[in-house]
Protein backbone atom coordinates (compact mmCIF):
# COMPACT_ATOMS: atom_id res chain seq x y z
CA UNK A 1 0.00 0.00 0.00
CA UNK A 2 1.43 3.45 -0.96
CA UNK A 3 0.43 6.06 1.87
CA UNK A 4 1.61 9.58 1.15
CA UNK A 5 0.56 12.68 3.73
CA UNK A 6 0.33 16.53 2.65
CA UNK A 7 0.41 18.89 5.33
CA UNK A 8 -0.79 22.52 4.84
CA UNK A 9 0.61 23.59 8.21
CA UNK A 10 -1.33 27.14 8.18
CA UNK A 11 -4.15 25.25 8.23
CA UNK A 12 -3.47 22.28 9.82
CA UNK A 13 -4.89 20.42 7.22
CA UNK A 14 -4.08 16.90 6.01
CA UNK A 15 -4.92 15.56 2.63
CA UNK A 16 -3.75 12.07 1.26
CA UNK A 17 -2.43 9.58 -1.40
CA UNK A 18 -3.23 6.23 -1.48
CA UNK A 19 -3.00 3.88 -3.48
CA UNK A 20 -0.95 1.18 -5.48
CA UNK A 21 2.81 2.18 -6.58
CA UNK A 22 3.10 -1.31 -8.52
CA UNK A 23 -0.03 -0.58 -10.55
CA UNK A 24 1.05 3.01 -10.77
CA UNK A 25 -2.40 3.79 -9.62
CA UNK A 26 -3.93 6.32 -6.60
CA UNK A 27 -6.35 8.37 -4.87
CA UNK A 28 -6.45 12.19 -3.47
CA UNK A 29 -8.43 12.42 -0.31
CA UNK A 30 -9.59 15.70 0.77
CA UNK A 31 -7.28 17.51 -1.33
CA UNK A 32 -6.62 21.11 -0.75
CA UNK A 33 -7.01 24.03 -3.61
CA UNK A 34 -3.93 24.19 -4.78
CA UNK A 35 -3.82 20.95 -6.53
CA UNK A 36 -0.62 21.14 -8.22
CA UNK A 37 1.15 19.31 -5.81
CA UNK A 38 -1.19 16.49 -6.44
CA UNK A 39 -0.46 16.50 -9.92
CA UNK A 40 3.56 16.97 -9.26
CA UNK A 41 3.53 14.10 -7.21
CA UNK A 42 1.92 11.46 -9.35
CA UNK A 43 4.36 12.82 -12.12
CA UNK A 44 7.74 12.40 -9.99
CA UNK A 45 6.17 9.11 -9.04
CA UNK A 46 5.17 8.17 -12.03
CA UNK A 47 1.26 7.29 -10.98
CA UNK A 48 -2.09 7.80 -12.59
CA UNK A 49 -4.87 9.76 -10.17
CA UNK A 50 -7.77 7.73 -10.98
CA UNK A 51 -9.95 8.83 -8.18
CA UNK A 52 -10.10 11.95 -5.95
CA UNK A 53 -11.99 11.55 -2.74
CA UNK A 54 -14.06 14.00 -0.32
CA UNK A 55 -14.86 12.66 3.41
CA UNK A 56 -17.19 15.79 3.58
CA UNK A 57 -18.28 19.15 2.48
CA UNK A 58 -15.48 21.15 3.96
CA UNK A 59 -15.90 23.96 6.25
CA UNK A 60 -12.08 25.27 6.81
CA UNK A 61 -10.64 25.14 3.85
CA UNK A 62 -11.55 25.86 -0.23
CA UNK A 63 -11.30 22.24 -1.64
CA UNK A 64 -9.39 21.40 -4.78
CA UNK A 65 -11.33 18.17 -5.28
CA UNK A 66 -13.21 19.05 -8.71
CA UNK A 67 -10.28 21.05 -10.11
CA UNK A 68 -8.59 17.91 -9.40
CA UNK A 69 -10.75 15.23 -11.36
CA UNK A 70 -11.10 17.47 -13.71
CA UNK A 71 -7.33 17.92 -14.67
CA UNK A 72 -6.76 14.60 -14.04
CA UNK A 73 -9.96 12.66 -16.28
CA UNK A 74 -9.97 11.04 -12.40
CA UNK A 75 -13.27 9.68 -11.01
CA UNK A 76 -14.79 12.58 -8.52
CA UNK A 77 -16.33 10.63 -5.56
CA UNK A 78 -18.41 12.75 -2.56
CA UNK A 79 -21.08 11.25 -0.55
CA UNK A 80 -24.45 10.44 -1.28
CA UNK A 81 -25.59 11.40 2.41
CA UNK A 82 -25.65 14.89 1.43
CA UNK A 83 -29.45 14.80 -0.45
CA UNK A 84 -32.02 16.85 1.47
CA UNK A 85 -29.32 18.54 3.58
CA UNK A 86 -28.47 21.86 4.24
CA UNK A 87 -25.31 21.84 1.81
CA UNK A 88 -25.50 19.51 -0.91
CA UNK A 89 -22.49 19.02 -3.58
CA UNK A 90 -24.04 20.31 -6.80
CA UNK A 91 -21.46 19.47 -9.31
CA UNK A 92 -21.07 16.09 -11.32
CA UNK A 93 -19.95 13.41 -8.93
CA UNK A 94 -19.94 9.75 -7.99
CA UNK A 95 -22.42 9.59 -5.11
CA UNK A 96 -20.61 7.45 -2.86
CA UNK A 97 -22.59 5.07 0.15
CA UNK A 98 -21.88 2.73 2.94
CA UNK A 99 -19.49 0.11 2.38
CA UNK A 100 -18.94 1.06 -1.65
CA UNK A 101 -15.37 0.31 -2.67
CA UNK A 102 -12.40 0.57 -4.83
CA UNK A 103 -9.62 -1.11 -6.13
CA UNK A 104 -6.14 0.31 -6.96
CA UNK A 105 -3.68 -2.24 -7.68
CA UNK A 106 -3.33 -4.27 -4.19
CA UNK A 107 -5.05 -1.27 -2.43
CA UNK A 108 -8.77 -1.54 -1.46
CA UNK A 109 -10.15 1.36 -0.47
CA UNK A 110 -14.30 0.75 1.21
CA UNK A 111 -16.22 3.88 2.38
CA UNK A 112 -18.06 4.24 5.69
CA UNK A 113 -20.74 6.85 6.97
CA UNK A 114 -19.53 8.21 9.84
CA UNK A 115 -21.88 11.46 10.32
CA UNK A 116 -21.65 14.12 13.14
CA UNK A 117 -19.24 16.53 12.52
CA UNK A 118 -21.75 16.66 8.70
CA UNK A 119 -24.18 15.01 7.93
CA UNK A 120 -23.00 13.56 5.17
CA UNK A 121 -19.39 12.31 6.24
CA UNK A 122 -17.86 9.44 5.04
CA UNK A 123 -14.13 7.57 6.38
CA UNK A 124 -12.20 5.52 4.00
CA UNK A 125 -10.61 1.81 5.16
CA UNK A 126 -7.53 1.00 3.04
CA UNK A 127 -6.73 -2.88 3.24
CA UNK A 128 -3.44 -4.32 2.05
CA UNK A 129 -4.63 -6.94 -0.28
CA UNK A 130 -1.08 -8.66 -0.32
CA UNK A 131 -0.68 -8.90 3.48
CA UNK A 132 -4.00 -9.07 5.14
CA UNK A 133 -6.95 -8.44 2.85
CA UNK A 134 -9.18 -9.19 5.29
CA UNK A 135 -7.63 -6.97 8.27
CA UNK A 136 -8.21 -2.81 7.62
CA UNK A 137 -4.71 -1.43 7.86
CA UNK A 138 -5.05 2.42 7.80
CA UNK A 139 -8.49 4.52 8.33
CA UNK A 140 -8.57 8.03 6.59
CA UNK A 141 -11.12 9.55 8.94
CA UNK A 142 -11.73 13.09 7.49
CA UNK A 143 -12.86 15.52 10.49
CA UNK A 144 -14.58 12.28 12.28
CA UNK A 145 -12.14 11.27 14.41
CA UNK A 146 -8.51 13.07 15.43
CA UNK A 147 -5.97 12.14 16.89
CA UNK A 148 -6.70 13.19 21.18
CA UNK A 149 -10.22 14.59 19.97
CA UNK A 150 -13.36 14.30 17.77
CA UNK A 151 -14.88 16.54 15.02
CA UNK A 152 -17.31 19.40 16.31
CA UNK A 153 -20.93 18.68 15.52
CA UNK A 154 -22.06 22.41 16.01
CA UNK A 155 -20.71 23.81 11.90
CA UNK A 156 -24.47 23.11 10.22
CA UNK A 157 -26.83 25.26 12.78
CA UNK A 158 -27.26 25.72 16.40
CA UNK A 159 -31.29 23.72 15.79
CA UNK A 160 -29.10 20.33 14.59
CA UNK A 161 -26.16 20.66 16.67
CA UNK A 162 -27.66 18.19 18.78
CA UNK A 163 -28.99 15.88 16.54
CA UNK A 164 -25.51 15.79 15.25
CA UNK A 165 -23.70 15.75 18.38
CA UNK A 166 -26.14 12.35 18.97
CA UNK A 167 -24.83 10.86 15.28
CA UNK A 168 -21.40 11.22 16.04
CA UNK A 169 -21.98 9.43 19.35
CA UNK A 170 -23.54 6.49 17.04
CA UNK A 171 -20.67 6.63 14.61
CA UNK A 172 -18.02 6.20 17.47
CA UNK A 173 -20.11 3.21 19.17
CA UNK A 174 -21.01 1.71 15.90
CA UNK A 175 -18.74 2.03 13.58
CA UNK A 176 -15.15 1.66 15.64
CA UNK A 177 -15.61 -1.29 17.66
CA UNK A 178 -15.23 -4.12 14.92
CA UNK A 179 -12.42 -2.40 14.08
CA UNK A 180 -9.00 -3.51 14.98
CA UNK A 181 -6.62 -1.76 18.01
CA UNK A 182 -3.60 -1.84 15.35
CA UNK A 183 -5.21 0.24 12.98
CA UNK A 184 -3.96 3.14 11.83
CA UNK A 185 -6.08 6.90 12.20
CA UNK A 186 -5.13 9.68 9.67
CA UNK A 187 -7.20 12.41 9.88
CA UNK A 188 -7.61 15.64 7.84
CA UNK A 189 -6.51 18.37 10.51
CA UNK A 190 -4.04 18.52 13.47
CA UNK A 191 -3.53 20.70 16.61
CA UNK A 192 -4.26 24.60 15.14
CA UNK A 193 -7.07 23.19 13.36
CA UNK A 194 -10.73 25.03 15.02
CA UNK A 195 -12.78 21.75 13.69
CA UNK A 196 -12.20 19.73 16.72
CA UNK A 197 -10.61 20.46 20.53
CA UNK A 198 -7.67 18.92 21.80
CA UNK A 199 -6.03 17.90 18.77
CA UNK A 200 -2.58 16.40 19.28
CA UNK A 201 0.22 17.67 16.77
CA UNK A 202 1.01 13.94 16.22
CA UNK A 203 -0.34 13.65 12.63
CA UNK A 204 -1.54 9.95 13.62
CA UNK A 205 -2.40 7.54 15.98
CA UNK A 206 -3.56 3.79 16.40
CA UNK A 207 -7.53 3.13 17.10
CA UNK A 208 -6.07 1.31 20.46
CA UNK A 209 -4.16 4.20 21.73
CA UNK A 210 -7.25 6.52 21.01
CA UNK A 211 -9.51 4.18 22.92
CA UNK A 212 -7.22 4.35 25.58
CA UNK A 213 -6.28 8.43 25.65
CA UNK A 214 -9.20 9.77 23.63
CA UNK A 215 -11.68 11.38 26.19
CA UNK A 216 -14.63 10.86 23.39
CA UNK A 217 -13.61 7.37 23.34
CA UNK A 218 -14.39 6.39 26.86
CA UNK A 219 -16.62 3.62 27.57
CA UNK A 220 -18.07 4.53 30.65
CA UNK A 221 -19.52 7.98 28.51
CA UNK A 222 -23.29 8.09 27.98
CA UNK A 223 -25.20 9.08 24.76
CA UNK A 224 -25.86 12.09 27.06
CA UNK A 225 -23.20 12.91 28.72
CA UNK A 226 -20.92 12.51 25.60
CA UNK A 227 -23.11 15.23 23.87
CA UNK A 228 -22.77 17.20 26.51
CA UNK A 229 -19.09 16.85 26.52
CA UNK A 230 -18.48 17.48 23.06
CA UNK A 231 -20.54 20.44 22.94
CA UNK A 232 -19.42 22.00 25.98
CA UNK A 233 -15.83 21.83 24.68
CA UNK A 234 -15.94 23.43 20.68
CA UNK A 235 -13.33 25.89 19.66
CA UNK A 236 -14.79 29.37 18.51
CA UNK A 237 -16.84 29.39 15.20
CA UNK A 238 -14.82 31.30 12.65
CA UNK A 239 -17.33 33.14 10.59
CA UNK A 240 -16.01 32.27 7.41
CA UNK A 241 -16.89 28.61 7.48
CA UNK A 242 -20.48 29.07 6.41
CA UNK A 243 -18.49 30.93 3.41
CA UNK A 244 -16.52 27.97 2.72
CA UNK A 245 -19.43 25.48 3.22
CA UNK A 246 -21.12 27.01 0.55
CA UNK A 247 -17.96 27.78 -2.07
CA UNK A 248 -17.33 23.62 -1.65
CA UNK A 249 -21.15 22.82 -2.22
CA UNK A 250 -20.52 24.97 -5.04
CA UNK A 251 -17.57 23.75 -6.30
CA UNK A 252 -14.51 26.33 -6.26
CA UNK A 253 -14.07 27.56 -9.51
CA UNK A 254 -10.89 26.32 -11.43
CA UNK A 255 -7.67 27.58 -10.49
CA UNK A 256 -5.35 26.91 -14.21
CA UNK A 257 -2.89 29.21 -12.58
CA UNK A 258 -2.01 30.89 -9.03
CA UNK A 259 -3.22 34.70 -9.13
CA UNK A 260 -1.36 37.76 -8.13
CA UNK A 261 2.45 36.48 -9.04
CA UNK A 262 3.08 39.41 -11.10
CA UNK A 263 5.09 42.45 -9.58
CA UNK A 264 3.15 45.76 -9.85
CA UNK A 265 5.01 48.98 -10.58
CA UNK A 266 4.42 51.27 -7.70
CA UNK A 267 2.49 53.75 -9.66
CA UNK A 268 0.02 51.00 -10.77
CA UNK A 269 0.02 49.30 -7.57
CA UNK A 270 -1.22 53.04 -6.10
CA UNK A 271 -3.68 53.68 -8.50
CA UNK A 272 -4.94 50.17 -7.12
CA UNK A 273 -5.23 50.90 -3.98
CA UNK A 274 -6.90 53.96 -4.88
CA UNK A 275 -9.64 53.04 -6.51
CA UNK A 276 -10.34 50.39 -3.43
CA UNK A 277 -8.05 47.66 -3.71
CA UNK A 278 -7.48 45.94 -0.86
CA UNK A 279 -3.55 45.65 1.31
CA UNK A 280 -2.22 42.69 2.80
CA UNK A 281 1.33 43.60 4.04
CA UNK A 282 3.20 40.45 5.01
CA UNK A 283 6.11 42.17 7.33
CA UNK A 284 6.37 41.22 10.60
CA UNK A 285 5.48 43.50 13.56
CA UNK A 286 7.96 45.84 13.63
CA UNK A 287 8.21 46.75 10.33
CA UNK A 288 4.61 46.95 9.79
CA UNK A 289 4.55 49.57 12.72
CA UNK A 290 7.31 51.16 11.28
CA UNK A 291 5.37 52.35 8.36
CA UNK A 292 3.10 50.68 6.36
CA UNK A 293 0.16 51.55 3.57
CA UNK A 294 -3.09 53.23 5.17
CA UNK A 295 -5.72 50.56 5.86
CA UNK A 296 -3.47 47.76 5.11
CA UNK A 297 -3.96 44.80 7.37
CA UNK A 298 -0.44 43.41 8.97
CA UNK A 299 -0.87 39.75 8.67
CA UNK A 300 2.61 38.14 8.76
CA UNK A 301 3.82 35.56 6.00
CA UNK A 302 5.57 33.63 8.45
CA UNK A 303 2.59 32.80 10.85
CA UNK A 304 -1.21 32.22 10.56
CA UNK A 305 -1.82 34.20 7.32
CA UNK A 306 -4.58 31.29 6.15
CA UNK A 307 -6.19 31.63 9.36
CA UNK A 308 -6.16 35.01 9.68
CA UNK A 309 -6.72 36.38 6.38
CA UNK A 310 -9.97 34.20 6.34
CA UNK A 311 -11.07 35.70 9.82
CA UNK A 312 -10.92 39.31 8.95
CA UNK A 313 -10.19 40.29 5.25
CA UNK A 314 -13.23 40.56 3.22
CA UNK A 315 -14.09 38.23 0.81
CA UNK A 316 -14.86 39.56 -3.28
CA UNK A 317 -12.88 42.05 -2.78
CA UNK A 318 -9.64 42.82 -5.33
CA UNK A 319 -6.05 41.93 -2.90
CA UNK A 320 -3.02 43.50 -3.39
CA UNK A 321 0.38 42.48 -1.55
CA UNK A 322 3.49 44.00 0.04
CA UNK A 323 6.00 40.99 0.94
CA UNK A 324 9.25 42.00 2.43
CA UNK A 325 10.70 39.41 -0.27
CA UNK A 326 9.32 38.69 -3.30
CA UNK A 327 10.19 34.91 -2.67
CA UNK A 328 7.22 34.82 0.00
CA UNK A 329 4.56 35.46 -2.74
CA UNK A 330 4.71 32.35 -3.94
CA UNK A 331 3.48 30.59 -0.35
CA UNK A 332 1.56 33.84 0.31
CA UNK A 333 -0.31 32.99 -2.49
CA UNK A 334 -1.49 29.51 -1.58
CA UNK A 335 -2.42 30.63 1.50
CA UNK A 336 -5.13 33.13 0.25
CA UNK A 337 -6.36 30.68 -2.12
CA UNK A 338 -6.57 27.74 0.46
CA UNK A 339 -9.59 29.81 2.13
CA UNK A 340 -10.90 31.08 -1.05
CA UNK A 341 -9.19 34.16 -1.12
CA UNK A 342 -8.49 34.83 -5.07
CA UNK A 343 -8.58 37.83 -6.22
CA UNK A 344 -5.21 38.85 -5.80
CA UNK A 345 -3.70 41.26 -8.52
CA UNK A 346 -0.44 41.32 -7.58
CA UNK A 347 2.40 42.63 -5.00
CA UNK A 348 4.16 45.75 -4.96
CA UNK A 349 7.61 45.71 -6.74
CA UNK A 350 10.07 46.82 -4.46
CA UNK A 351 8.40 46.73 -1.32
CA UNK A 352 7.85 49.39 1.05
CA UNK A 353 11.07 50.98 0.57
CA UNK A 354 9.38 51.81 -3.48
CA UNK A 355 6.08 53.34 -2.21
CA UNK A 356 8.15 55.48 0.45
CA UNK A 357 10.96 57.07 -2.26
CA UNK A 358 8.16 57.38 -4.60
CA UNK A 359 6.79 59.93 -1.93
CA UNK A 360 3.51 58.47 -1.31
CA UNK A 361 1.78 58.50 2.57
CA UNK A 362 2.61 56.04 5.31
CA UNK A 363 0.81 54.99 8.43
CA UNK A 364 2.76 54.28 11.45
CA UNK A 365 1.45 51.97 14.38
CA UNK A 366 3.34 52.72 17.83
CA UNK A 367 5.54 49.63 19.51
CA UNK A 368 5.39 49.74 23.16
CA UNK A 369 7.41 47.94 25.70
CA UNK A 370 5.27 46.09 28.14
CA UNK A 371 6.67 47.65 30.99
CA UNK A 372 5.43 51.18 29.30
CA UNK A 373 1.81 49.34 29.21
CA UNK A 374 2.06 48.12 32.14
CA UNK A 375 2.76 51.84 33.30
CA UNK A 376 -0.02 53.18 31.28
CA UNK A 377 -2.60 51.13 32.01
CA UNK A 378 -1.73 51.08 35.92
CA UNK A 379 -2.18 55.25 35.69
CA UNK A 380 -5.34 54.36 34.11
CA UNK A 381 -3.93 56.57 30.80
CA UNK A 382 -3.62 53.60 28.77
CA UNK A 383 -6.72 50.98 27.88
CA UNK A 384 -4.91 47.50 27.03
CA UNK A 385 -6.98 44.80 24.80
CA UNK A 386 -5.86 41.42 24.42
CA UNK A 387 -7.14 39.85 21.53
CA UNK A 388 -5.94 36.03 22.51
CA UNK A 389 -7.90 32.81 22.50
CA UNK A 390 -10.31 32.24 25.22
CA UNK A 391 -8.10 29.48 26.70
CA UNK A 392 -5.02 31.64 26.40
CA UNK A 393 -7.02 34.74 28.54
CA UNK A 394 -8.16 32.18 31.41
CA UNK A 395 -4.85 30.93 31.72
CA UNK A 396 -3.46 34.22 32.52
CA UNK A 397 -3.38 37.51 31.27
CA UNK A 398 -2.08 41.10 31.67
CA UNK A 399 -3.52 43.25 34.82
CA UNK A 400 -6.16 45.57 33.57
CA UNK A 401 -6.85 44.24 30.53
CA UNK A 402 -9.95 43.45 28.68
CA UNK A 403 -10.55 40.64 26.13
CA UNK A 404 -11.61 40.38 22.39
CA UNK A 405 -10.63 37.49 20.69
CA UNK A 406 -9.03 39.28 17.13
CA UNK A 407 -10.88 37.11 14.84
CA UNK A 408 -14.00 38.61 16.11
CA UNK A 409 -12.87 42.50 16.98
CA UNK A 410 -14.28 43.49 13.95
CA UNK A 411 -18.20 42.32 15.03
CA UNK A 412 -17.68 44.01 18.59
CA UNK A 413 -15.67 47.53 17.95
CA UNK A 414 -18.83 48.72 19.72
CA UNK A 415 -17.20 47.05 23.25
CA UNK A 416 -14.49 49.34 22.98
CA UNK A 417 -13.62 52.38 24.30
CA UNK A 418 -12.76 55.82 22.21
CA UNK A 419 -12.27 58.38 24.80
CA UNK A 420 -9.00 59.56 23.19
CA UNK A 421 -6.89 57.19 25.37
CA UNK A 422 -4.30 55.18 23.43
CA UNK A 423 -5.73 51.33 22.90
CA UNK A 424 -3.01 49.49 23.35
CA UNK A 425 -3.14 45.85 21.53
CA UNK A 426 -1.79 42.62 22.83
CA UNK A 427 -1.17 38.76 22.29
CA UNK A 428 0.77 36.20 22.71
CA UNK A 429 3.85 37.58 20.63
CA UNK A 430 3.04 40.10 18.35
CA UNK A 431 1.81 38.69 15.51
CA UNK A 432 -2.01 38.31 16.08
CA UNK A 433 -2.01 42.03 18.07
CA UNK A 434 -0.18 43.20 14.78
CA UNK A 435 -3.38 41.92 12.69
CA UNK A 436 -5.78 43.80 15.28
CA UNK A 437 -4.32 46.51 15.34
CA UNK A 438 -4.58 46.51 11.51
CA UNK A 439 -8.52 45.98 11.95
CA UNK A 440 -9.28 49.05 14.80
CA UNK A 441 -7.02 51.17 12.18
CA UNK A 442 -9.42 50.30 9.59
CA UNK A 443 -12.25 51.11 11.89
CA UNK A 444 -10.81 54.06 12.56
CA UNK A 445 -9.49 53.56 16.17
CA UNK A 446 -6.81 56.29 17.27
CA UNK A 447 -4.39 56.01 18.75
CA UNK A 448 -3.45 52.78 18.65
CA UNK A 449 0.18 51.22 20.13
CA UNK A 450 1.49 47.19 19.52
CA UNK A 451 2.74 45.73 22.56
CA UNK A 452 6.00 44.49 21.34
CA UNK A 453 6.55 40.59 22.38
CA UNK A 454 3.30 40.16 23.65
CA UNK A 455 2.42 38.10 26.73
CA UNK A 456 5.53 36.21 26.19
CA UNK A 457 7.62 39.66 26.59
CA UNK A 458 5.00 40.55 29.57
CA UNK A 459 5.72 37.17 31.26
CA UNK A 460 9.14 37.47 31.03
CA UNK A 461 9.58 41.27 32.51
CA UNK A 462 7.63 39.47 34.96
CA UNK A 463 4.39 41.76 35.31
CA UNK A 464 1.31 41.06 36.75
CA UNK A 465 -0.93 38.59 35.61
CA UNK A 466 -4.55 37.86 36.55
CA UNK A 467 -5.43 34.28 35.86
CA UNK A 468 -8.81 32.56 35.79
CA UNK A 469 -12.08 33.15 33.90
Amino acid sequence: MLLERFEDRGLSHYSYAIGCEGAGVVAIVDPRRDVDVYVDFAHARQLRITHVLETHIHADYASGAADLAARTGADLWCSAYDRGELYEVAFPHHPVHDGEALQLGNTRVEAIHTPGHTPEHLSFIGYDLTRAPQVPQVLLSGDFLFVGALGRPDLIGEDVKRTLAGQLHDSVTRRLPPLPDGLEIHPAHGAGSMCGAGMSARPMSTLGFERIANPYLRRDLTRDAFIDAILGNVPPFPPYYKRMKVLNARGAERLDNLPGRSPLAVRDFKALVDSGHVVIDLRDQLSFGAGHIAGAFGIGASGGLSTWASWVVPYETPLLLVTPRPDLVDDAVRALVRVGLDEIRGYLDGGMDAWIQAGYPVTHTPQATPSEIADGVARGAVHLLDVRSDAEWAGGRAAGARHIMGGVLADRLDQLPRDGKPLAVICGTGYRSTVAASVLERAGFAPLVNVTGGMAAWDHAGLPVDKGR
